[in-house]
């Protein structure tokens, strides 16, 4: 690709050679010295030395300021170094002096876009880059840097007719790898605005193809697949990009990479994965309230919750009116058991977004967890109110009744709730020990037999659904159902020991106490020979004594276990 140094460099031929007088003799001195710092200044550029070239052009053009070449190769510089409002005035003399150069206009150009997003007129900006491009059609570099324009100012629509304008120059004559790819990022960026995400997907991915190493297009994929809420495919770019630092040579992740990726690894449920991330965007920007915030949530989601409250506390700081922070405080709050500070935590929460029904919920559970019953009924009904849609708060609500004695409204909030999510094993059996309370047989039975079959390792539906037969006068199915219920029950201690038991030899296998543990594990199966995870740890033991027949046949085991059904979840192996 040409550059604005290199057209600069082009024009050195332009240093005359003046006549023979003592002035004369002077200006051709300064002129040679401006030669000497011209090409001193392009080899610092070269080299990437961007602060050495800026000195010697400001030399070049101090000892020769007729000349445009001059101004043009120290606007272009200033540019590269960002300091485009600077660049501007000196480009603005070079195309004075030489009107009719595509190459000045097009640096100048250069200089006003990338002043775009703070620039007081936009719209001279864009002139400038129509003329630039008029004077120079045959570089596509112009038409993104004006499809670039454009998308700052939102005009997505006619970015991507100059970004499919560029593309179509580079079909005939194709610049560097890394210039294709760039284009075809920003067409995708555009046709992601406009929402059209399978095709902007697809130039995505072309760029990806030409310069994987580019960080920048990598987040961009990722991005893109993230705001579609296909994270576990936003992993890969998202990955690609922050890992610029490990490469060679290293480079910083792009802004927002560290924070792009946490975000994905959070809403994936990975939150230990993701804490390390979070905490780079911490340390990138120690006023990124959302990362401060999204770290203390997933302390708090790991266990960490007195670990978190600083972060919460510092993006409260930052964002006191955030209704999300205030909610995700609480959170921790209650992990610790800090009800009042919980409960002044939704409290402002549910004060900044009174229709946000979790807010409500939130607080409901809060002042149930401190017996303030009457309150906490109020929030859950305010709850369920907002958005009749979630089964939470009517199920909520419907055992805070049947705990205040409210059997009739249980009911009819249970009843609800498992209409909203029928698949809640757990909401049965209580929606059948209520209904048996109430002496609604024939209801109770329903719902106690639909507990069974959603739960069907559990006892209590069984022993519920017992007492309902019973009161109907049906006592031998009763007994067989106590019976089925003492039979899972033991299941359920036989695994409880056994996984006790376990735990015990998995410590004892740390300190490398190997027979010991090998005892452990065998007293686990013992209890339950059903309980792969026994098994699996005893043939690492085996293996660690050399027995490999041995070891090899527990692991076997072990894996027939795992794919057969679970006893006690259930309920299929009765001891």
């Amino acid at each position: 690709m040409r550059s604005g140094i290199v057209w600069a460099l082009a024009g050195v031929s332009a240093f005359g050679q003046p006549g023979n007088s003592s002035a004369a003799q002077q200006a051709a001195h300064k002129l040679r010295q401006a030669n000497q710092a011209f090409h001193a200044g392009y080899a610092a550029l070269e080299a990437q030395h961007l602060d050495e070239a800026r000195a010697d052009f400001i030399r070049v053009v101090r000892l020769a300021p007729q000349l445009p070449e001059g101004h043009m190769a120290l606007g272009a510089v200033l540019v590269q170094l960002g300091h485009a409002d600077q660049a501007i005035p000196e480009l603005k003399q070079a195309l004075e002096l030489k009107p009719d150069d595509a190459g000045i206009r097009s640096n100048l150009a250069r200089a006003y876009a990338s002043l775009a997003g703070t620039a007081n007129n936009p719209a001279a900006a864009e002139q400038q880059l129509r003329d630039a491009v008029a004077a120079d059609p045959a570089d596509p570099t112009l038409d993104d840097q004006l499809g670039s324009l454009l998308a700052q100012q939102k005009q997505w629509p006619q970015a991507e007719a100059e970004f499919r304008k560029a593309l179509g120059i580079l079909g005939s004559a194709p610049l560097d790898s890394a210039e294709a790819a760039l284009v075809h990022m920003h067409l995708g960026v555009a046709l992601e605005q406009e929402q059209q995400l399978t095709d902007a997907e697809q130039e995505m991915r072309t760029a990806v193809q030409i310069a994987p190493e580019n960080a920048e297009i990598q987040l961009q994929l990722g991005l893109l697949l993230a705001g579609e809420e296909r994270d576990d495919e936003a992993l890969t770019p998202l990955q690609a990009a922050v890992r610029t630092e490990t490469a060679a040579p290293p480079a910083p992740a792009p802004a927002g990479a560290d924070m792009a990726l946490a975000m994905s690894l959070q809403r994936l449920g990975r939150q230990t994965e993701a804490i390390p991330y979070f905490e780079r965007a911490v340390a990138e920007d120690a006023k990124n309230a959302s990362a401060l915030n999204n770290l203390g949530l997933a302390l708090t989601e790991t266990g960490k919750a007195k670990e978190a409250m600083p972060y919460f506390q510092r993006a409260l700081a930052l964002q006191a009116e955030n209704p999300v922070f205030h909610e995700d405080a609480g959170v921790a709050d209650l992990q610790m058991s800090d009800f009042n500070a919980a409960i002044r935590e939704f409290q402002a929460a549910s004060k900044l977004d009174a229709k946000n029904p979790e807010l409500h919920y939130d607080l409901g559970l809060a002042y149930k967890l401190q017996d303030r019953m009457d309150d906490a009924v109020k929030e859950l009904q305010t709850a369920a109110a907002l958005d009749p849609r979630l089964p939470d708060p009517p199920y909520t609500l419907g055992i805070l009744q049947m705990q205040l004695g409210k059997l009739d409204e249980a009911a009819d909030s249970l009843r609800t709730a498992l209409i909203l999510r029928p698949q809640n094993g757990d909401g049965w059996a209580i929606l059948g020990s209520v209904l048996n309370q109430l002496h609604q047989f024939k209801e109770a039975e329903r719902a106690l037999h639909r507990a069974m079959e959603l739960l069907p390792g559990q006892p209590g539906p069984r022993i519920t659904l017992a007492s309902v037969l019973t009161a109907e006068g049906k006592h031998d199915e009763a007994v067989a159902l106590r019976k089925e219920a003492a039979a899972l029950t033991r299941v359920a201690v036989n695994r409880q020991k056994a996984q006790f038991s376990t735990n015990a030899g998995n410590q004892l296998l740390l300190r490398g106490q190997i027979a010991d543990a090998v005892s452990r594990f065998q007293e686990a199966i013992a209890a339950d020979p059903g309980y792969a995870e026994a098994h699996r740890e005893l043939a690492v033991a085996y293996d660690r004594q050399g027995l490999t027949a041995e070891a090899a046949a527990e692991k076997a085991k072990a894996e027939s276990l795992e794919t057969t059904t679970n006893p006690v979840q259930h309920g299929t192996e009765q001891p």
